[in-house]
């Protein structure tokens, strides 16, 4: 069966965490999945471990950040492109892409110094896709804005 080609770039949606479009690295040299999260912290319900966060989803927008949950599904190392290691939050959500859905985990970071506000790595990729590095937004289109209330 032929893969789904991706660009370099994609426009993804996360519908359980409520994000409707958020412009994605697709990057094959990560292995995992990273979302830009601020005000991360940890709440109990129903005596499990969840965690809430707000995402800015667009780069250069920081008003209006959607507030997301999630329950925890790990806490673990991660070492960024320039080798440094950091604890980070992970949790597991469906993305989409395109017309395609899967459910993937993606850690927690803040993103707001980096280009993109979400990294798509290998491991959620993997079986999937396959990258053309030299095109963009070939499996999405960006969402339409919502309309604002009068």
């Amino acid at each position: 069966m032929a893969q789904t080609i991706l660009g370099w770039r994609e426009w993804i949606s996360l519908p359980e965490l409520g994000i409707n479009g958020i412009k994605a690295k697709i990057d094959t040299g990560a292995r995992s999945s990273s979302l830009h999260a601020i005000d991360i912290h940890t709440i109990t319900v129903d005596g499990e471990q969840w965690v809430e966060f707000k995402v800015q989803p667009l780069q250069h927008q920081t008003d209006a950040p959607i507030h997301c949950r999630a329950p925890i599904k790990d806490y673990r190392q991660v070492t960024d492109s320039g080798g440094h290691r950091s604890m980070r939050y992970v949790v597991e959500t469906t993305i989409n892409i395109g017309n395609e859905q899967f459910t993937a985990e993606v850690t927690l970071a803040d993103r707001s110094q980096m280009m993109f506000r979400m990294l798509l790595g290998r491991t959620a990729m993997k079986n999937r896709y396959t990258v053309d590095p030299g095109r963009s937004y070939c499996a999405s289109q960006k969402p339409p804005r919502a309309t604002g209330t009068i």
